[in-house]
């Protein structure tokens, strides 16, 4: 087993999946299903491979946290609906190797913490992605009993910053100050 080499595998794979040229929203509705008919949807076909090779690393997931959790950010953070919600779930399997090993999940905690904030200000999230956040974490945490209360304080508080921080980044360019300066409050 060598780290560097399945570390360079999940970096590699995430950046071919976040590259430009692959952000089929970006493009006309034309070009979109002449993309779609011609190759699919390749964010789709990645995303599964780096979630099938996640969870095949059995025990050796825990070398990973936190080192992974900013680039599976990321990737989870593509505005496409269906690579979302098979790779959301990779956090949750995150949170309970590392639970299962110290009792906690602090460090995965304070990196996807960091990560999102960064990751927000970058132009990243919406307010779908909140709510799959949610929705998906809070049904894992509460089919664990060892994880339920601490993984629904979890989610309640990576879902009340990623709101405030979408709130922040939506009035960045508004005229309006007043309302600026209660979301810039409000995320501090």
């Amino acid at each position: 087993f060598s780290l560097q080499l399945w570390n360079n595998y999940f970096h590699l794979a995430v950046a071919f999946l976040t590259q430009d040229s692959l952000q089929l929203e970006n493009f006309s509705q034309a070009k979109r299903n002449s993309i779609l008919a011609k190759y699919g949807d390749m964010r789709a076909t990645i995303g599964a491979a780096i979630r099938d090779m996640w969870y095949n690393l059995g025990h050796r997931k825990i070398e990973f946290i936190p080192g992974m959790v900013g680039p599976i950010l990321e990737m989870t953070l593509v505005p496409e609906l269906e690579l979302r919600k098979s790779t959301i779930p990779i956090f949750f399997d995150m949170m309970l190797c590392e639970y299962q090993l110290t009792k906690s999940f602090s460090r995965f905690e304070d990196e996807i913490l960091h990560k999102l904030d960064s990751e927000v200000e970058g132009g990243r999230g919406d307010e779908q992605y909140k709510q799959l956040f949610e929705s998906i974490l809070l049904s894992c945490c509460r089919g664990h009993p060892e994880l339920a209360k601490p993984g629904e304080n979890f989610v309640a508080l990576v879902t009340g910053l990623l709101e405030r921080l979408l709130d922040y980044r939506a009035v960045m360019n508004d005229e309006n100050k007043t309302y600026s300066m209660s979301c810039t409050v409000n995320l501090l």
